[in-house]
């Protein structure tokens, strides 16, 4: 099987859609995603991955079923020297990195800060139905790995956002979201591919081909967007700042 995990094109959080790039990006997803048709859609019920996906579906004449559990992993968190909420996975990296259990799969939403707003609570709700959705299409979770019960070659399309997509990347990977949040970075209307590895019969893995491709933009010209970025180097103002 074959997991397409979408982030939605350039979002206008002002009105939770698109902004005119990103209506251009997401053109260009879906004239790459037609050629290859899935055989299943799921989509997160925000109007920035109903935007992204509609495209796609409409020249496909399909529909996606929508999973409230895709939309953005909705824990926010008041960290230190801050005032105000924020998304869960926006820390400085000289705060968060002080605190190992951070990096630790078991641990890192124990700390005093995550326990105060029960993300232990939600990242099990969110795996766990993301762990029912790949059971529905025979691959059930056995411990660290999945049972292949029913092996097949669909191919499967997530429409959802960056947050989520690295909470589903850990689970898969048995690793702290928090690395991902803040060591990689999946630019909008991007592509992150997994494929199940099935070594020995009846045993699967999941294993990322691509991580964030964003080669339908660079085909036709366009510059993956900002959004998602912090500046490249303190004095460049053009970019964005905390």
């Amino acid at each position: 099987m074959k997991l397409l995990i979408v982030r939605h094109a350039d979002p206008d959080y002002s009105i939770d859609s698109l902004t005119p790039t990103g209506w251009r990006e997401a053109e260009l997803l879906s004239d790459r995603l037609v050629r290859t048709p899935a055989d299943f859609y799921y989509v997160s019920p925000l109007g920035r991955a109903q935007d992204t996906a509609s495209l796609t579906l409409k020249k496909l004449n399909r529909t996606a079923e929508t999973c409230e559990w895709l939309q953005e992993f909705s824990p926010r968190i008041i960290k230190p020297g801050m005032d105000r909420t924020s998304c869960i996975w926006d820390w400085l990296p000289e705060l968060w990195t002080k605190e190992l259990r951070y990096y630790d799969p078991e641990e890192w939403y124990h700390t005093d800060a995550m326990r105060s707003i029960h993300v232990e609570e939600e990242f099990k709700r969110v795996t766990s139905e993301f762990d029912r959705l790949l059971a529905a299409h025979g691959y059930e979770r056995e411990g660290l790995y999945y049972r292949a019960v029913r092996p097949n070659r669909d191919t499967i399309v997530l429409f959802c956002h960056f947050g989520v997509e690295c909470v589903l990347l850990s689970h898969l990977m048995h690793v702290s979201p928090m690395p991902l949040w803040h060591g990689l970075c999946a630019a909008p209307s991007s592509v992150t591919t997994i494929y199940t590895e099935e070594r020995r019969q009846g045993i699967a893995s999941f294993r990322a081909g691509t991580f964030g491709d964003v080669s339908h933009l660079y085909a036709a010209g366009e510059e993956p967007s900002f959004a998602a970025r912090f500046c490249e180097t303190w004095d460049n103002k053009e970019e964005r700042h905390d």
